[in-house]
């Protein structure tokens, strides 16, 4: 039995500048998959992730979702004078996504920011605040495609391990996962996706 589709992008193409970004772009994403899209900088990856994030329009074609998009950008979002705890609890609740103190120090947890929940997410590290954007994705949230734009970046060893575990287990739970990194990270993406000469 096919595994359901989640995602589907149909002759998408976009501009910037007066320059083709990607031209008759076609995707879809299953449940269980972890596609990696690859390019050179200035290709249109972070364009691309937006666009079928809904976040800004294609010039042509169409995006069909039957599941909910987590969009992550390589900005981490993250408000200056909140904990770390106070922001997971902003971001759960404006994502819909479960907020009470349990699923809130489980995501924590997960990234090893559980010590560092009252302190406020000026005074982290680039690499803590980078964890503390991703532990969003470590609530439940069963099904869901994310869209997740350079979600390695300033990641130590075993943060980015931490990482990769946990997309595993969301796409193992019937979720998707469409991501870009320059990182080497053998065995993770099911399949690979190069972004070249503005076409897939």
């Amino acid at each position: 039995m096919a595994s359901p589709c989640l995602l589907s992008a149909k002759q998408l193409s976009c501009q910037r500048g007066g320059r083709s970004l990607f031209e008759e772009f076609s995707l879809q994403l299953n449940a269980g998959d972890i596609v990696w899209l690859q390019g050179s900088n200035g290709r249109g990856k972070t364009t691309l992730l937006r666009t079928l994030a809904g976040l800004r329009p294609a010039e042509r074609g169409g995006i069909q979702h039957a599941a909910a998009l987590r969009f992550l950008g390589h900005n981490n979002g993250l408000k200056p004078d909140l904990t770390v705890l106070e922001g997971l609890r902003f971001q759960a609740r404006w994502q819909g996504l479960a907020d009470d103190e349990a699923s809130l120090l489980q995501a924590l947890k997960h990234f090893g920011l559980a010590p560092m929940r009252t302190r406020r997410s000026a005074q982290l590290s680039q690499g803590q605040q980078r964890r503390a954007a991703l532990a969003s994705l470590a609530l439940p949230q069963a099904g869901a495609c994310w869209l997740l734009d350079e979600p390695f970046d300033a990641l130590d060893d075993d943060s980015v391990q931490q990482l990769c575990a946990l997309l595993s287990s969301h796409a193992a739970a019937g979720g998707a996962v469409l991501f870009t990194s320059h990182q080497h990270l053998p065995g993770l993406a099911s399949r690979q996706l190069l972004l070249s000469g503005g076409r897939p």
